[in-house]
């Protein structure tokens, strides 16, 4: 069994789809650090709540990765939405040129025990193995009534999340990348 940090049960729902039901919702309300990588945010909160519950732990941080806005707002997507919103920040690169963009996942796993076989493992005391997911598109004006937070402005093949279904959006997002990575690591030797 995995506790999965978070509040969303949307996550949960996916990451028990990639893992086949072997994942628990489990809140905890951890000390974020501020860095300009995910992974680091990501696996200081693993690390958190590994030592609270003492049980293997599975933390997801994720941001939007404009590239006219060299990068921002990145790991800070979550404050930015709830100041600015999401309209404001399509007008920031409304009228650049370049409207790429990449929405970043970043899934931290700790069981506090050794995880040499890890394809990335951070340093620290206890190791915290690292998954990346990364969904190319761009920025374009709101569409679409379904999904959450940037998604009626990120756009990948001529849609944007918020016009997909679901299990759709969930095929081609970050997240989803991220949790297939991890889910092919857990489950080849667990």
């Amino acid at each position: 069994m995995i506790r999965f940090v978070t509040g969303n049960e949307g996550k949960v729902r996916e990451a028990r789809a990639a893992l086949d039901a072997r994942v628990e919702q489990f809140e905890y309300n951890y000390p974020e650090i501020q860095s300009d990588e995910l992974a680091t945010i990501a696996a200081h909160g693993a690390r958190e709540a590994s030592r609270e519950v003492g049980e293997p732990i599975m933390v997801e941080d994720s941001g939007l990765f404009v590239d006219a806005l060299d990068g921002f707002p990145g790991p800070y997507s979550a404050y930015v939405e709830g100041t600015l919103g999401i309209e404001r920040v399509w007008r920031l690169t409304e009228p650049e040129t370049d409207d790429t963009a990449a929405f970043r996942s970043v899934i931290a796993y700790c069981e506090g025990s050794d995880l040499a076989d890890a394809p990335t493992v951070r340093d620290g005391d206890p190791p915290v193995a690292v998954f990346e997911g990364r969904v190319e598109g761009r920025i374009v004006a709101p569409r679409g009534d379904g999904g959450f937070g940037y998604d009626p402005i990120f756009e990948y093949d001529d849609r944007t999340f918020a016009e997909m279904e679901p299990e759709e959006k969930n095929e081609y997002s970050h997240r989803g990348r991220a949790i297939d990575a991890f889910a092919a690591w857990y489950g080849a030797d667990r």
